[in-house]
């Protein structure tokens, strides 16, 4: 749990700092290309070879293809059909997807875990609704593919650490993730990337090495290291805590507007969601 805490405060910031340092300005497939690359390099001279089998080393490639790289792609051409406000929202069906396939891989259902992720996708509603655009389903269909990604990324990965050899470290074989991830941020970056609009300043290189070495490198390690040590219902549930996370961070760094009561409506809910999956979790394991 300490991990998805600490890596939800990370990514508040991270959201902040694309925001204000490289949305509109830096080519966002060059942005993308740049974190996956940097993260691979921090995992690089770690890797083992001879830990996974062949199966196991495509498969966590393929799970960083998923999580990191597509979902990307589909995240950023979301904003070509949608405004912030509208993706912001439709991310809130993401613990939604996170309960359901996690029962799916592991051939079990879990009506509690769904409702908990109900809870929280009403929190993360009543916080993050600012009215939808006349035209918005074709965005909607992109944002859900960034969803589906990221949450199959993540329960698959639970349910592939089932395969490892008892006490293996992680971050010896986490490079293959990485390079799944690399795989797809490089052919995108030459079919979709605009040259024209690389990073100008130190500051947007700066950010970019933040976000590549700690956001990109050791949050998705470390959020992924996080889901194997939780229920599925608990791992739903944070994926919509980054939301309340994320606007207070934006609120005390860059004063934007926001709306308090709602805040703190949503951010309770999602607390109750919260704690009702960590009270069955133990009570569970009792």
């Amino acid at each position: 749990m300490f991990y998805l805490v600490a890596v939800t405060i990370l990514w508040a910031f991270s959201f902040s700092l694309i925001g204000e340092y490289l949305a509109g300005s830096v080519d966002s497939y060059f942005s993308v290309l740049t974190r996956v690359l940097l993260a691979s390099l921090v995992f690089l001279p770690f890797l083992k070879f001879s830990l996974l089998s062949a199966k196991q080393k495509l498969t966590l490639a393929f799970l960083g293809a998923l999580q990191l790289g597509m979902m990307y792609i589909f995240f950023y051409h979301s904003f070509l059909y949608l405004s912030v406000p509208e993706v912001l929202l439709f991310t809130i069906l993401t613990p939604l997807y996170v309960a359901m396939l996690n029962d799916a891989l592991f051939k079990r259902f879990t009506p509690f875990h769904l409702l908990c992720a109900l809870i929280a996708i009403f929190g993360a509603a009543i916080i993050r609704f600012d009215g939808i655009s006349e035209n918005f389903w074709t965005g909607f269909v992109i944002v859900q593919g960034a969803n589906l990604c990221f949450a199959l990324g993540q329960v698959g990965y639970r349910k592939l650490a089932t395969t490892f050899q008892p006490g293996l470290a992680k971050h010896t074989i986490f490079a293959w993730f990485y390079l799944g991830a690399l795989a797809v941020a490089l052919p995108a970056f030459f079919i979709f990337g605009d040259t024209n609009r690389l990073p100008q300043t130190t500051s947007q290189w700066g950010v970019l090495l933040w976000l590549g070495i700690v956001a990109s490198g050791l949050g998705y390690y470390f959020w992924n290291q996080g889901a194997l040590k939780v229920s599925a219902g608990t791992l739903a549930i944070m994926n919509n805590a980054l939301i309340p996370a994320g606007l207070v961070v934006n609120l005390l760094l860059w004063q934007r507007d926001t709306d308090f009561s709602r805040l703190a409506l949503g951010g309770f809910i999602i607390a109750i969601a919260l704690w009702l999956s960590q009270k069955r979790s133990k009570t569970t394991a009792g």
